[in-house]
């Protein structure tokens, strides 16, 4: 699973001309999903995200975590993190997971994420066009991938 995470002033998501979600300051979300991934991997990088302490303290420090700062979140689905660039210019998606298994670990994170949230986590539509618009903070934007731990 890889994610990146970028801290946000505002953030949406539009989908034929009608915003489906909204936040004020946070997190944007862009989700990857390798073919391999599990409940461990979800279970791994929702707690990494959750505990990721990139949000300012009262001395401007980067100190707190999403919760800390009372902060929203917005989880969109983005199977071109998985692109292969190695043959050609035309990129290779077939690291991606397939709609039926992907579909399936993106809800599990977004509800881990809430869990661990204590609440909504706004989403995108999956396999929907989307217009996704943010205003970065900062800008601070993270990518961390399940598979490498870093």
């Amino acid at each position: 699973m890889r994610a990146v995470i970028q801290r946000v002033k505002e953030a949406s998501v539009t989908v034929e001309n009608t915003t489906i979600s909204s936040i004020g300051p946070g997190f944007l979300v862009l989700l990857g999903i390798e073919a391999e991934d599990n409940s461990e991997d979800i279970s791994w990088l929702a707690g990494k995200i959750a505990r990721l302490r990139v949000f300012s303290d009262a001395q401007g420090a980067m100190n707190n975590s999403i919760s800390d700062s009372g902060g929203d979140m917005i989880v969109v689905s983005q199977f071109t993190l998985y692109a292969s660039t190695k043959k050609g210019n035309r990129p290779s998606f077939i690291k991606a997971a397939r709609p039926e298994t992907a579909i399936p670990l993106y809800n599990s994170f977004v509800s881990e994420m809430e869990g661990l949230l204590g609440k909504k986590v706004y989403t995108g539509e999956f396999g929907a066009m989307m217009d996704v618009s943010l205003l970065n903070d900062g800008p601070v934007t993270i990518i961390i991938d399940s598979r490498q731990r870093e």
